[in-house]
């Protein structure tokens, strides 16, 4: 399986590290918020270097469904309630500036940028579509409403933000990384600090290590891997959800996601064309537990456009915090220096700008505070990781995680053992896929 990003583009390639190496900052992690951190240092001059394991957007970032966008679901109205309209108005504003950036440097780069209009649609609460759109206009945003929409059946409202935008990510990627530092092939095995800055132990293709020294660190691997600071394995958990491009099926004016109705999820699709294609998504679910996948999108192409052909299906995994911000800050209390950008909450490339300008310094620094990765634990979605972990720690099974030791599920859709408790995935053969977990299992 593959997405339709991949198809006939070629990234540029990289070779590994091969000396002990001194930088001001090293990002670690080659997907799209490691290159924009890349990026940003490189355009202000800094000494620095991005490591990646295996091949730049290599994971989930060539799995992304590329939408640029500031409307991540009905969440100003729950930030709004939670934190105050202050830092519900902050996260607009960072998201807003994060689109405005992608727009600025689209505009020399052949990356298939459009600007389009992005709508959250409900098919049976009307309430909380008029509770967000009054919150987002008492904050300063722009909200649209309708009940009329492109989707192939009926909705209740729909919530819309003009002016989002999608794009071809890969495209975006292999224009911005051929000038960048970057060193391929190069596995980070371990963070210490120094008396000054921290020292990375980093694995090169020749299975050589190699020790790279910098005054800041930024870790952007998608789920960070140090699990003794910052409680991450207890704050996030991962999703899994599926994507088919289609020909022959519908061409939008618009991007459509639905709100998560749950036990209606041939109702609950996210839609928006690319060029011939249709990219149809949703059907998924936590990371180890049952779900329709694939077929279920397949039932749905069928019933809503019975003439369709599918041309790509893929996959993703995204990492949801407890309250549904990013963790985008200092990695921990007393961690001066070292830094993350995790959480995303499947609204990646957004995110990954706002959170590589943060972490450069290109973005008002008040802006940085709702995104602190220390701010409380105390949310219902922690008891319910907690739950998950403990319910699958003691489960007697033949296959278990190489992070914490969780009773592995088989994916039969996509052929991989899956972690329940924090999402690590491996291949049949036990090659592992996605972190946290960092090694192989065990034959």
């Amino acid at each position: 399986m593959s997405s339709i990003w991949e198809r006939g583009v070629e990234l540029p390639s990289f070779e590994t590290v091969k000396s002990d190496k001194k930088v001001d900052v090293l990002v670690i992690g080659g997907g799209m918020a490691g290159l924009l951190c890349g990026y940003f240092l490189q355009s202000k001059g800094a000494k620095y270097a991005v490591i990646e394991k295996d091949r730049i957007a290599g994971g989930v970032t060539r799995n992304t469904t590329a939408k640029i966008t500031s409307q991540h679901g009905l969440i100003y109205s729950r930030l709004s309630q939670d934190f105050g309209q202050e830092k519900a108005a902050a996260y607009l504003k960072a998201n807003e500036l994060a689109l405005a950036q992608y727009k600025k440097m689209a505009a020399t780069i052949d990356c298939d940028f459009e600007e389009k209009t992005n709508f959250i649609y409900t098919t049976e609460d009307k309430a909380k579509i008029l509770d967000e759109v009054e919150a987002v206009n008492q904050i300063g945003g722009k909200a649209i409403y309708t009940e009329q929409v492109e989707v192939p059946y009926k909705i209740e409202a729909a919530i819309g933000f003009a002016q989002q935008a999608q794009f071809h990510p890969l495209k975006f990627i292999s224009a911005i990384a051929p000038d960048l530092s970057i060193y391929e092939e190069s596995f980070a095995a371990k963070i210490e600090k120094e008396h000054f800055g921290y020292s990375v132990t980093v694995i090169n293709a020749q299975g050589n290590t190699v020790k790279i020294n910098a005054d800041r660190v930024i870790t952007t691997t998608h789920f960070p891997f140090v699990d003794k600071y910052g409680m991450y394995f207890m704050k996030m958990y991962q999703q899994r959800s599926y994507v088919l491009a289609l020909k022959n099926a519908a061409k939008l004016d618009a991007m459509y996601i639905g709100n998560r109705q749950k036990g209606d999820k041939l109702h609950n699709l996210s839609f928006r064309t690319y060029k011939d294609h249709l990219l149809l998504g949703g059907c998924g679910s936590r990371t180890g537990t049952k779900c329709g996948a694939f077929d279920e999108l397949r039932e749905a192409a069928k019933t809503y456009y019975p003439e369709s052909r599918e041309v790509a299906a893929w996959a993703t995994q995204d990492c949801m915090t407890l309250d549904g911000l990013p963790y985008i800050g200092r990695y921990a209390k007393k961690k001066d220096g070292l830094y993350v950008a995790t959480g995303f909450n499947k609204w990646g490339m957004t995110n990954s700008m706002a959170a590589a300008m943060l972490l450069t310094g290109n973005m008002d620094k008040e802006l940085a505070d709702v995104f602190r990765p220390d701010r409380s634990m105390m949310k219902p979605q922690l008891f319910i990781n907690g739950m998950e972990t403990a319910k699958n720690f003691v489960k007697p099974v033949g296959h278990r995680c190489t992070h914490l030791g969780c009773a592995l599920k088989w994916n039969k859709a996509e052929k991989t053992w899956d972690c329940p408790c924090h999402g690590s995935r491996f291949e049949e053969d036990g090659e592992v896929i996605n972190n946290p977990a960092q090694k192989n299992l065990k034959g």
